[in-house]
């Protein structure tokens, strides 16, 4: 692994306008949130969790779904934690790099769940669902990770979830995601593939493209008022 790239955060400011709220009518009072974690293996209970990037999405004023904000950090393996040298290669992590900057792993949950209950509060939503690409691998290790640290306010519904895998295939043909990404008419860059903000913010476009095409096929519909 080279030096760990790094990427801005964009933040997002407390909205309590009607286009915030519209998203919570377009999912019945659930915020999507994009999330793409990269891990030491395919075991939740047992393989580390090495990145989380999660991706924060609005609608504007014309009902059109976008990504606002990218939040990130790197993990520390939690102790005993499996490194499975295939997927150390696959996702070119390297655990022990100087420049990774990585935090425990109850400190760097806790870093992504603030902003994502800062947005359930200024859009009004009741809790956040996490849209992913093959979506119940993030959410199995996600949650695992919770329970690994016992912590009680987990921000994301335990087990619904958004799987662009699924919705690629509906909407494309295509179950892979940067297959999907190309075929929704979106750029792809496979020597950025597999970090978790790339991943994460691919699937966000690929999510929010399916959402606005199906949208505006049905005249962009006033959620607003919708829970």
């Amino acid at each position: 692994m080279g030096t760990p790239r790094r990427h801005p955060v964009r933040t997002v400011s407390s909205d309590t306008s009607p286009a915030a709220a519209r998203i919570a009518g377009r999912f019945r009072g659930f915020l999507p949130v994009v999330v793409d974690i990269e891990t030491g293996g395919l075991n939740a209970a047992t393989d580390a969790v090495l990145q989380i990037a999660a991706v924060i999405l609005r609608m504007d004023d014309d009902g059109r779904l976008g990504p606002v904000a990218t939040h990130t950090t790197h993990v520390e393996a939690f102790e005993g934690a499996n490194l499975d040298p295939k997927s150390l290669e696959f996702n070119g992590i390297d655990p022990d790099h100087p420049l990774r900057m990585a935090v425990p792993e109850e400190e760097a949950l806790r870093q992504i769940f603030q902003p994502v209950r800062e947005e359930i509060r200024a859009t009004g939503c009741k809790r956040a669902v996490l849209v992913g690409h093959n979506a119940w691998f993030d959410l199995g290790f996600l949650n695992a990770a919770v329970n690994r640290c016992g912590l009680k306010r987990n921000p994301f519904h335990p087990f619904s979830s958004f799987d662009t895998a699924t919705l690629g295939g509906l909407a494309y043909g295509q179950t892979v995601l940067a297959r999907a990404v190309k075929a929704a008419g979106l750029e792809w860059d496979p020597r950025e593939a597999h970090s978790a903000i790339y991943d994460a913010e691919k699937t966000a476009e690929l999510f929010c493209t399916i959402v606005n095409t199906w949208d505006e096929l049905n005249g962009f519909p006033d959620y607003s008022a919708r829970r």
